[in-house]
């Protein structure tokens, strides 16, 4: 998360008013873009991790572990150390020095008051120095976090702390639910981080929906746990706010875990990867491809099996966030007839992306979202300046949403130096890739972000999973490799991702066979460091068949490890990581480093096998096996004080 502007927010009716005249310019500031970088180039592949904490606080006399909402003491203790400054310091958002040597690590505020977001301190190049450069740098931001914080307070790598919104005291300090902004049976406003574009964040997309957000999880039927299960902790008999009215009316599902506000969804981590291309063409068929990889990706890592202090039936957190942000209307939902709203919206602004956007002849028409809804208007405004079709088409759907939050100041005149507006837009739409122009300054190129993958543990699988997914890039635009397939099926496997253990149980729609029908060079260049992207001999044709011919269900086992074949499937997938392994082959790598890369390539794989688990199943096996659980679905707090310290 960058910088966060100050200014006056609108309350929602005042920001609805305002909402085209903010679309318009962000397609302005968009084109203004467009022109200046179209034809944008960079000679190398630049890539960048984040890795989000929470901070808990121990109380290890009386067994328990609470959130620390001291996020900003901590940054404000990382930018005021002197040792740090001299070295550059690491909170550019407090901070304003010059950076020399090794950059530091960055820290930066996310939307909880009791999370971190880190960051390297520079972009990585695709060497393979850098690839094994990054579980140290991500120990060594660990370390300079902790450093900063109080002797029992730590940061961990879970996706969401287990009894966030649970009865009784969760955080330190503790303070009341129901309030202003959030109006949460569960949560005090205090919980969300105190810059004012989150507190208009969450009320402006509450007043927006008309009610407060619903985040029904499935618990976890275990042997006590009641049947049918009613979440305890609902009170049906708060009426402090209007929106109160929603557990009355039909919010709370039966054998669900119940959440009622953004903090249940933005207050969870992640680990997210954003690769600067070398230009546009090789940003939007990276977008393209890796679209189809994110549901195998949120799978593998899976590690969100407990929320509000109970055991659910799902393993990620995918859904529950894109629930915590939907402002989707009655009417945009098909609850009621399309009246005062323009059209009816299948998915919330946090979703799996529903649109393709390279030019590649391998792009079929029958892999498009049948369902797009697109702003027209705006879409011809972005062709009439000379975009095509396919990233207008883009854009324009992005655009069919509300700015949420608008600063009063901003709406005085358009600035084209600048991407306020545009990003209001952009940066509201959480899709699972993201793709990226270049900021005013041209300083950065034409990027694409992975936003699927769920926080892991430990530094060593977060460091796995990076190096994976920048090594799978490497194959792809070295062996012009096509994992297109129509977007419903990475739509469906999304869903399908959230199935407990569905990394092992259930199976995926994947393409069948990868490989263009003209021949590859995997050349290097000249080069050895895989540093380059290979120049590919000429276009692909355009396929021709049944699209369904393309594609099959398979196991995340066969995807990541690669299938067997056999007589009626002659033709098997390779594997993601015979591919990534038949790319470093391509090149001089040295024994010492293949080795070194094949640990972090073991852990996908054995993940993929089921010989190592995913955190998810390990979380829920380590509750039921705890002496103090009941076998009712419950997770205490002496559990997950256990939990959290083990």
């Amino acid at each position: 998360m960058g910088l966060l502007a100050l200014g006056t927010p609108l309350e929602w009716p005042e920001a609805k008013n305002a909402a085209d005249k903010v679309r318009q310019w962000g397609i302005e500031q968009l084109l203004s873009i467009w022109r200046r970088a179209k034809g944008k180039e960079r000679d190398v592949l630049r890539w960048g991790d984040e890795i989000e904490y929470l901070v808990v606080a121990y109380d290890d006399e009386d067994r328990k572990v609470k959130l620390s909402l001291r996020q900003a003491d901590i940054l404000d203790a990382l930018a005021k150390d002197e040792a740090l400054c001299k070295q550059g310091g690491c909170v550019p958002d407090l901070q304003n020095v010059a950076r020399e040597g090794e950059p530091l690590p960055t820290f930066h505020p996310e939307f909880g008051r009791f999370m971190l977001e880190a960051t390297p301190g520079k972009p990585w190049g695709i060497g393979f120095k850098d690839l094994l450069d990054v579980e140290p740098n991500m120990k060594w931001r660990r370390t300079i976090a902790k450093e900063h914080m109080e002797s029992k307070e730590y940061p961990i790598t879970l996706t969401t702390f287990p009894r966030l919104g649970s009865k009784g005291d969760f955080s330190t300090p503790s303070f009341p639910p129901s309030g202003e902004r959030l109006r949460s049976q569960f949560l005090p406003d205090e919980i969300a981080n105190p810059h004012i574009r989150f507190p208009t964040l969450a009320a402006n997309i509450r007043s927006r929906r008309g009610r407060k957000v619903e985040i029904n999880v499935p618990i976890f039927k275990d042997e006590n746990t009641p049947r049918p299960f009613t979440d305890p902790t609902v009170s049906y008999d708060l009426h402090r706010w209007p929106e109160d009215d929603d557990v009355r009316s039909g919010a709370v599902k039966q054998d669900h875990i119940y959440m009622d506000a953004m903090a249940f969804g933005m207050g969870s981590c992640c680990l997210q990867i954003t690769f600067q291309a070398k230009n546009i063409v090789e940003g939007r068929r990276l977008y393209d491809q890796l679209s189809p990889l994110g549901p195998i990706l949120l799978a593998l890592t899976a590690a969100t099996p407990i929320y509000k202090g109970f055991l659910a039936d799902t393993d990620v957190r995918w859904n529950q966030i894109s629930r915590a942000v939907d402002d989707r209307t009655r009417e945009e939902l098909g609850e009621a007839p399309l009246k005062n709203d323009r059209w009816r919206v299948p998915k919330s602004r946090y979703a799996s992306n529903s649109t393709y956007i390279s030019q590649d002849p391998r792009l079929r028409k029958e892999y498009m979202d049948p369902d797009l809804v697109v702003d027209e208007t705006l879409k011809q405004r972005l062709i009439d300046e000379g975009m095509d079709d396919l990233l207008a088409t883009h854009f324009a759907h992005l655009f069919i949403r509300d700015p949420i939050v608008i600063f009063g100041e901003d709406l005085k005149e358009l600035d084209l130096s600048k991407t306020d507006h545009f990003e209001n837009l952009q940066s509201t739409n959480w899709q699972h890739m993201r793709f990226k122009p270049p900021p005013p300054d041209n300083s950065i190129g034409w990027r694409v972000e992975f936003r699927p993958m769920e926080i892991q543990v430990t530094d060593f699988e977060n460091a796995a999973f990076s190096i994976f997914i920048v090594l799978v890039t490497r194959a792809i635009l070295s062996f012009d490799l096509n994992f297109y397939i129509p977007i419903p099926r990475t739509t469906e496997n999304m869903e399908t991702a959230h199935i407990r253990d569905a990394v092992l149980n259930q199976k995926f729609y994947f393409r069948n066979d990868p490989f263009p029908t003209r021949p590859v060079r995997p050349a290097t260049n000249g080069h050895t460091s895989g540093a380059t992207t290979p120049n590919l001999p000429s276009r692909p044709p355009t396929p021709t068949g049944p699209v369904e011919d393309e594609y099959s269900l398979m196991t995340i086992d066969e995807i990541i490890n690669g299938q067997s074949s056999t007589t009626e499937k002659p033709t098997a997938f390779p594997g993601l990581i015979p591919l990534v392994e038949s790319y470093l082959s391509s090149l001089n790598v040295d024994v010492q480093t293949r080795c070194d890369l094949a640990r972090y390539l073991d852990l996908i794989r054995n993940r993929a096998n089921g010989t190592y688990w995913t955190a998810a199943k390990w979380i829920r096996h380590f509750v039921r096996g705890h002496g103090e659980y009941k076998g009712d679905s419950v997770v205490s707090e002496g559990v997950t004080y256990d939990l959290v310290k083990t």
